[in-house]
């Protein structure tokens, strides 16, 4: 710009503020102060609304306490724990005292008593028992033919056996010398010689048989002794 040229700055026409304009701005100016005023409250009463919202629920969280009874499986696993409690010299366990219980044990069977062997009966047998180990009587039936015939004695004997017998125990089975113990229809001496029982009138004629014809050589012979003697 040369010296001479300078503009020079044109004013501007300010216009006169008459008193009733004055008042008009003035009151512009408190509606909009006012609603400035409305808004700013109504934002703030928001805001304390939203965190109103926000923090109710968490309080209510906090204030509402798990009841304390509640029994859960984890409860349960920690109070059944053990307590364990380990000293600065070494670790001594305590066990937690514990209610006692027993245990029940299925005792082993018994055995099954063994069967009894069967002893045969003084009427099978044909001999009457007598207590205290004593002698086993004769109590079976039967007649002297029908003895001397399951005896093994010829039938050409029999009389000089029933001569004998009759002499002896009149043909009685459980005769006794109660001096000497014979015993039996031959008055067997000892009785203990007779194989089976003594009292029995064929075991007694079986062993008679034999001893007839062992001594004396035959039952005639047998009788003629004891013809001269009396005896046998």
């Amino acid at each position: 710009m040369t010296p001479g040229t300078e503009i020079e700055p044109v004013g501007r026409a300010t216009a006169p503020v008459t008193p009733a304009g004055a008042s008009i701005v003035a009151s512009r100016r408190r509606s909009a102060a006012r609603r400035r005023g409305v808004s700013g409250t109504l934002a703030a009463l928001g805001v304390v609304a939203l965190a109103a919202a926000v923090v109710a629920p968490t309080g209510m969280a906090l204030a509402e306490q798990p009841d304390a009874d509640i029994e859960t499986p984890f409860s349960l696993a920690v109070a059944d724990t053990q307590d364990l409690t380990v000293t600065v010299s070494g670790a001594t366990i305590e066990p937690v005292a514990r209610g006692s219980f027993e245990v029940y044990v299925t005792p082993p069977p018994e055995p099954e008593p063994e069967p009894e062997p069967e002893v045969a009966s003084a009427e099978e047998s044909g001999s009457a028992p007598s207590g205290g180990g004593g002698p086993i009587f004769y109590t079976g039936g039967g007649a002297p033919a029908e003895w001397m015939a399951a005896a093994g004695i010829a039938s050409g004997d029999w009389g000089y056996v029933d001569y004998i017998v009759s002499k002896e125990s009149g043909w009685n089975p459980n005769a006794t010398n109660s001096s000497s113990g014979a015993c039996g229809l031959v008055q067997a001496l000892p009785c203990s010689k007779v194989p089976g029982n003594g009292y029995d009138p064929v075991d007694n004629l079986r062993w008679a048989n034999g001893y007839a014809t062992g001594r004396y050589g035959s039952w005639g012979a047998a009788y003629d002794f004891w013809i001269t003697n009396h005896w046998w």
